[in-house]
């Protein structure tokens, strides 16, 4: 059996040889050329999984060790009886924690007070439904959108995409779709991001095109609006005018935690055992964090302190200057270096690897609820 696999998937190589020859290249040079007599292809977000990538090939399974899958074309592998898996919810926490470190590094730096503020998500899937606790346990008052979730549940409170566009933060956690009642594509464009209020903050780690790239660039300044953005349109080349206005800007890393890269390749194996009807194992075990002892020392929630402890498990205005950096390359360049930062990014680790030393009780409980370990 032969295997192509994005390099860039944890474990690749050592686990999936358990199943048979593994190839693993570069996300992008994934081609119908290399997969002509491949068995199974297993790729990332970037490698585009269409007809004309699996045409008069060999594959019969395919997985994306992601949560989206806006990458394949559902319909066609369908139409071939070729077995589908993703990995939903895998980096879940991972991306519910870079919300929080971003939100807390723009509070701090800007010197807001999440005291009475309001925060409106939309998506509440297994990304949203976390952000929505740790927004809670902060303090926020939380207003959610989610009109499939809402259908399904019509006795939960749910707000409408108009009232949530009017909170303090908006964070986006929805899957891109290009069409139906609740098409993603464009969802805050320019007649809703007017709808913004001055000075909100704006967060994006779900894909880049749910907002209107052009439209945000002219009210960033017009709203001073402050914006986080890990997903961008055109993606490997985002706008550069874009790119220079936000915040916090990061290369579609949201998800990146160890954990979170290594749920993903334990589901994809997982599922291609249960395709396959073999009961290979795999010892996924993480390294334990060395120096996870880290201290609170104010008896309440306090932004800067907050901002203090949790960049020193990530430095989120590390990764922003990475990333402006490509603003003086030439496009050939941007792309290679958008790439690479993905492809050698440090992996995070998660904060239930993490110990707090805090007096506060109201703190321990908060803590505790991130999933922290607390003495």
């Amino acid at each position: 059996m032969k295997i192509i696999i994005d390099e860039n998937i944890a474990f690749a190589k050592e686990a999936f040889s358990l199943f048979g020859n593994v190839v693993c290249l570069s996300g992008r040079d994934i081609t119908k050329e290399v997969l002509k007599d491949a068995d199974v292809l297993i790729v990332r977000s970037v490698t585009q999984v269409s007809e004309e990538l699996l045409n008069n090939t060999s594959v019969k399974f395919v997985g994306t060790a992601t949560i989206g899958t806006d990458h394949i074309d559902l319909n066609y592998l369908k139409s071939r009886n070729i077995a589908f898996a993703d990995a939903k919810g895998c980096n879940a926490y991972a991306v519910a924690e870079y919300f929080l470190t971003a939100l807390l590094k723009v509070c701090s730096d800007y010197k807001i007070t999440l005291q009475d503020k309001s925060i409106g998500i939309t998506g509440v899937g297994n990304v949203g439904s976390k952000v929505v606790k740790f927004s809670e346990l902060i303090g926020l008052k939380v207003l959610k959108n989610d009109p499939p979730l809402q259908r399904e549940n019509p006795n939960e409170k749910f707000y409408s995409l108009d009232e949530v566009l009017q909170c303090d933060i908006i964070t986006l956690h929805v899957p891109l779709t290009f069409e139906g009642e609740d098409k993603t594509y464009h969802l805050l464009n320019e007649q809703n991001l007017e709808r913004l209020k001055n000075g909100a903050i704006l967060i994006n780690t779900s894909r880049g095109a749910v907002i209107d790239n052009q439209a945000l660039r002219k009210f960033i300044n017009q709203k001073k609006l402050k914006v986080v953005l890990d997903v961008w349109e055109n993606e490997p080349d985002p706008d550069l005018s874009l790119l220079e206005r936000v915040k916090i800007a990061t290369p579609h890393i949201a998800g990146y935690s160890l954990e979170g890269k290594v749920n993903g390749t334990v589901m994809i194996f997982n599922a291609l055992n249960n395709f396959l009807g073999t009961d290979y194992k795999f010892d996924f075990n993480l390294p334990e964090v060395r120096n996870n002892l880290l201290s609170y020392t104010k008896y309440d929630f306090d932004e800067e302190e907050f901002n203090s402890l949790l960049s020193r498990i990530y430095d989120i205005e590390s990764d922003t200057l990475q990333m402006k950096k490509m603003l003086y390359f030439d496009k050939e360049d941007r792309i290679k270096y958008f790439d690479n930062l993905r492809k050698y990014y440090p992996l995070r680790r998660e904060f239930n690897n993490y110990l707090i030393q805090t007096d506060s009780e109201m703190m321990k409980e908060i803590f505790k609820g991130l999933r922290f370990k607390v003495m």
